[in-house]
């Protein structure tokens, strides 16, 4: 099995899951299902499915998928990582470049004033 195809597919379908889960759509589909939420055929996704459970990413639930701990960590952060730009600080939170990232009381400081913190 290919390292790099391993990395795109688990990047492709753990965060899709994720989604799904958060959003209340399901919290185990089943290949079908899956497939056409990704636009992959299903025959081609189902092995993948089945190395994920073997790798304890999935678990596998009848004819259903659903996320391992493992498996809603790797998807959390995959989706988070996808989705940063649109996911970033919005107004009166903070964010990477805050004065607060200092040190651990600059940023209990800036917790306790919040409300009206300007960058």
């Amino acid at each position: 099995m290919d390292e790099l195809e391993l990395m795109r597919m688990r990047d492709e379908v753990l965060p899709a899951l994720y989604w799904m889960t958060a959003e209340g759509l399901t919290d185990a589909p089943s290949a079908p299902e899956l497939a056409r939420f990704l636009a992959i055929p299903a025959a081609e996704l189902e092995p993948w499915l089945e190395e994920f459970v073997h790798r304890g990413w999935l678990d596998a639930r009848g004819a259903k998928f659903g996320l391992t701990p493992v498996g809603e960590d790797l998807g959390k952060r995959a989706f988070a990582e996808d989705f940063s730009d649109m996911t970033g600080a919005t107004h009166g939170e903070c964010d990477e470049n805050c004065w607060c990232h200092s040190s651990p009381d600059e940023a209990r400081r800036c917790l306790d004033e919040r409300v009206g913190h300007a960058h």
